[in-house]
């Protein structure tokens, strides 16, 4: 993709992008998964820091109507993630929040049920993610983004080689009118490849696929 001005940006995300490793699969989310989505997202102590209380049924609703919107609109990919090995679906994340000018985006949106949780199906789901951020899409950061209380998720975030920048304050409205404290996490390209050949040595089977 060019720019106005003659600069080189990154080529866009295709909207039937699918990504995997070894052990996970991220494929685009589509209307088929509600219910299965649905049952996963019934577990009331999931939502405490997220924006929404998908065990609402009205609030997971407006949760998919909107993964799907953005989907369609191509301003947002949301994925469903499945155990490769099971073919279970674990959760949701996205790709979101894309400046194709200023190389950067954000993986976010993500939550995965209860009994996926503790597990390496959260790692090996970022990692795929990075990896087609940084190499396919040539994209200079990556970002992330929690309530400033939840501690499990920043510390998930330092375990995947996040640098922890700031908070943004009053931040966002949640479920239940609290406003949450954004607490703002990044990998930059420079960091990744070695981030790759460390945290991530295990993890193998890469492979991105337009289908």
């Amino acid at each position: 993709m060019k720019l106005s001005n003659g600069m080189s940006t990154t080529k866009t995300i295709p909207s039937d992008l699918t990504l995997q490793t070894n052990r996970v699969i991220l494929r685009p989310i589509s209307e088929n998964d509600f219910d299965d989505l649905r049952e996963l997202a019934l577990e009331e102590e999931i939502w405490k820091y997220f924006p929404f209380n998908l065990a609402q049924k009205q609030h997971f609703q407006k949760w998919m109507d909107t993964a799907l919107a953005e989907k369609q609109a191509r301003t947002r990919l949301p994925f469903t993630v499945m155990v490769k090995e099971t073919a279970k679906i674990a959760g949701s994340m996205s790709l979101m929040n894309i400046s194709y000018h200023d190389l950067r985006l954000e993986i976010g949106n993500s939550w995965l049920g209860k009994n996926f949780r503790s597990t390496d199906v959260n790692r090996h789901a970022k990692y795929a993610m990075m990896r087609y951020s940084f190499e396919e899409l040539n994209c200079e950061r990556v970002e992330f983004k929690t309530d400033v209380l939840n501690e499990r998720a920043k510390q998930g975030l330092r375990k995947i080689g996040g640098t922890e920048e700031g908070v943004l304050r009053s931040h966002m409205t949640m479920w239940n009118n609290r406003r949450r404290d954004s607490i703002y996490f990044s990998v930059i390209k420079k960091e990744w490849f070695s981030l790759k050949e460390s945290i991530f040595r295990e993890i193998e089977g890469f492979a991105f696929t337009e289908v």
